[in-house]
């Protein structure tokens, strides 16, 4: 796809957390295309330490308003600095970058999207997507407590929504892979994304169920493009560039120990 370097304005930016901000951009023209599972990367203005664009998940795509939604969690300088934003702001964007989730072949697919933290935020965009095309997923979203569950109005509207929190304040109590929905319901396919250990765990479940299973990466990613190395990941394919080459990878491609 076509990349596109973008100075977007910001509409709106909301604390929807005491960690998590959700700011909307939009543009005079229309937004180009982007795939679920891709990400865009920005450039942090204004912060002295922040030399390098920070790579954020496009969290949904809002075609009539024309707005990109981006979830960011303020836990560092440059994430911290986009926090503080103000609606009319320009915030530069490097746009769309890397591969995105595989989408249903056919309506009435049955599709496990599961998140955890800041990882749940293309599985929005991408049960959008999917109700349009006539698919309505089974969002599978795990924190530590029920306070730490991220925008769970938006993702009701796309699917069916299961919840887990470690200490039991919402939804099961435990892991997302100890929700009694994996031990109920055969899917066809899993998309994951969040901390390592979560996604790792949901790859050894896929296997032993004998289903297609997807993952996106959060390697440290500096460029974007492929060029500085520093998100190599070791794969059946040798050594490749999580940025340019995923950040979604078939389980299968991975050497991962799960």
């Amino acid at each position: 796809m076509k990349k596109y370097v973008l100075d977007l304005r910001v509409k709106s930016v909301a604390k929807i957390h005491e960690r998590y901000v959700l700011i909307k951009l939009t543009d005079e023209q229309p937004l180009p295309d982007m795939l679920p599972g891709q990400f865009v990367e920005v450039r942090v203005d204004g912060s002295p330490t922040t030399f390098l664009r920070r790579p954020i998940s496009i969290n949904f795509v809002d075609k009539e308003q024309n707005e990109l939604w981006l979830l960011v969690a303020a836990v560092g300088d440059g994430t911290r600095r986009l926090a503080q934003l103000q609606p009319g702001d320009l915030l530069n964007c490097v746009l769309p970058l890397g591969n995105g989730f595989t989408m249903p072949s056919k309506a009435g697919e049955h599709f496990l999207l599961v998140g955890g933290g800041v990882g749940v935020a293309p599985l929005l965009y991408m049960g959008a997507q999917m109700h349009r095309l006539g698919c309505e997923p089974t969002f599978l979203l795990g924190a530590r407590t029920g306070k730490d569950l991220l925008m769970l109005d938006e993702f009701k509207k796309y699917g069916h929504v299961c919840v887990t929190t470690e200490d039991g304040s919402e939804g099961e109590k435990g892991f997302v892979t100890n929700h009694s929905l994996l031990q109920k319901q055969h899917f066809e396919r899993i998309a994951t994304c969040g901390p390592t250990p979560m996604m790792k765990a949901v790859a050894r479940y896929a296997r032993q169920a004998n289903t297609e299973c997807e993952v996106s990466l959060e390697n440290l990613m500096a460029c974007g493009l492929g060029a500085c190395l520093c998100c190599v990941e070791k794969t059946s394919m040798g050594n490749v560039c999580v940025c340019k080459e995923g950040p979604v990878f078939n389980i299968r491609k991975l050497l991962w120990q799960v």
